[in-house]
């Protein structure tokens, strides 16, 4: 048996550190990172990208999620959250190419919103999502035995969040369900109510409860946890006939990682700091924080803050560094919530490489990581979707 050696690492600013071996009293706090970032990995590929959408003119429409990287935003028409960027495709039957910087879910969703004549685009098809993948339609299908065989599915109602593969949308489309958002979450579940007595809510369990319990004003004992990966979802048949919310047991890697520690050590650290959340953080999280909302209800309520507030935000770093550069002159603070930084790492996957490739390719005639829903899939999802578009 032979001993490995210490390697010998000479320090330099991109040296990486060795798990386990050293730390960095540098490392990134808040939304600065130590040093300059670096250049993109080709210096030409900002012209390359620039060409190749010039090229393309009218017949591209590029779509940025506010979680994407900067030199990516860069390059979008449109910006926003999975479903206003859906709608935004939708609106543009002009344009033949579709390219979505998002992940998965939101290229399936514009693909069903749009015509039949658009080709939806996703750069890198790696680019999935953790939460939505949480949720199967196998598991979905056997979570609904279950409730079948408690004597509930029929007065159950599904509601899913945009944040859900198209599988789990045709699920609840074929179910009398509805789609809902962060930002009207509250409405898709006061609906939901009027056409039954429970509610199946896939597959945000933080989402589902925060609504119902911070908004609604039910009781955590209304709410359920359905495990798919135990027998009955980890559930007896009294508890799943007692409540009113059964909660999927899935969460955003991201915003699930914020806790009640980082919010009592924000304050502790920033006097008068407005802790301002989205609804995927974890129930005690949201109870603890200022400010609860979508993303675009962050931005809006940054927008009108006074000059000089302080504000730790909850929400994947991307976006958070890209509002604390945007009011930076206007002296608005505005720190990441945890100390320890995580970007969507899905998300950030569509990087400029990536965007440059599905750019010349189109300009050149091919189409490359097309995303394509079945047409009954598609039907059914986009049942779901318009029964939110009718919300009251």
């Amino acid at each position: 048996m032979t001993t490995a050696q210490p390697l010998d690492v000479q320090p330099t600013p991109l040296a990486l550190l060795l798990l386990g071996r050293e730390s960095d009293p540098r490392s990134e706090r808040g939304v600065e990172c130590p040093g300059d970032l670096p250049a993109a990995s080709d210096p030409d590929l900002v012209e390359r990208a620039r060409a190749a959408k010039a090229k393309l003119g009218s017949k591209v429409f590029v779509l940025g999620h506010h979680y994407q990287r900067d030199e990516v935003i860069e390059f979008a028409d449109v910006t926003g959250d999975s479903f206003k960027l859906a709608r935004d495709a939708a609106a543009r039957p002009d344009a033949e190419y579709i390219v979505f910087c998002g992940v998965h879910f939101m290229a399936e969703s514009a693909d069903i919103l749009t015509t039949e004549d658009q080709q939806v685009v996703l750069p890198d098809l790696a680019a999935g999502c953790s939460m939505a993948d949480m949720a199967t339609a196998e598991q979905v299908a056997e979570c609904w035995d279950v409730l079948t065989e408690a004597g509930i599915a029929d007065v159950t109602v599904p509601v899913s969040y945009m944040n859900s593969s198209a599988d789990i949308k045709a699920f609840t489309g074929k179910h009398g369900g509805t789609i809902c958002t962060s930002s009207n979450a509250e409405r898709a579940l006061n609906w939901a109510f009027e056409q039954g007595e429970k509610i199946l809510f896939l597959p945000d369990q933080h989402l589902g409860r925060n609504t119902a319990v911070r908004d609604m004003g039910m009781s955590l004992d209304d709410c359920v946890l359905y495990n798919p990966h135990k027998p009955n979802g980890g559930l007896t048949t009294q508890e799943l006939r007692a409540a009113k919310m059964i909660l999927w047991r899935g969460h955003c890697s991201v915003h699930g990682r914020f806790s009640l520690d980082s919010v009592n050590d924000v304050r502790e650290r920033i006097p008068g700091v407005n802790v301002l959340v989205h609804p995927e953080c974890r129930h005690e999280v949201v109870a603890a924080a200022d400010y609860v909302g979508s993303t675009e209800y962050i931005i809006k309520t940054l927008e009108a803050a006074p000059a000089g507030s302080k504000w730790a935000i909850g929400t994947e770093l991307n976006l958070v560094r890209r509002l604390a550069n945007r009011f930076a002159d206007q002296g608005k603070e505005i720190v990441f919530l945890d100390k320890t930084v995580c970007f969507c790492s899905t998300m950030n996957r569509i990087d400029l490489p990536h965007l440059v490739w599905a750019l010349e390719s189109l300009a050149d005639g091919k189409v490359v990581n097309r995303i394509e829903v079945d047409p009954e899939v598609a039907s059914f999802s986009k049942l779901a979707l318009e029964r939110m578009l009718a919300l009251p």
